[in-house]
């Protein structure tokens, strides 16, 4: 029953966790978020962002690159515990 578990369940399992970790790479990409934020300043900078939507939107993506920060380093964690 072991042998047949190694062979059917553990690759199924390892590519799930792979799966995985690479749709929360991609959904929490810190530099993407990064160049949003620079993107946001240069709009209100050039005058085609109102300041009130520039501060909104900033304020918006500072938590979305702190979560990303944060589970992002959850993941290098993770990695360093499998190895």
């Amino acid at each position: 029953m072991l042998i047949l578990d190694d062979l059917l369940i553990r690759p199924f399992v390892s590519l799930l966790d792979i799966l995985h970790t690479m749709a929360l790479d991609r959904t929490y990409d810190t530099s993407a978020i990064r160049d949003e934020l620079k993107e946001n300043q240069l709009l209100y900078e050039i005058g085609e962002r109102p300041e009130a939507e520039y501060r909104r939107r900033k304020q918006e993506l500072e938590r979305k690159l702190s979560m990303a920060e944060e589970i992002q380093e959850q993941m290098r964690d993770r990695i360093q515990v499998k190895r």
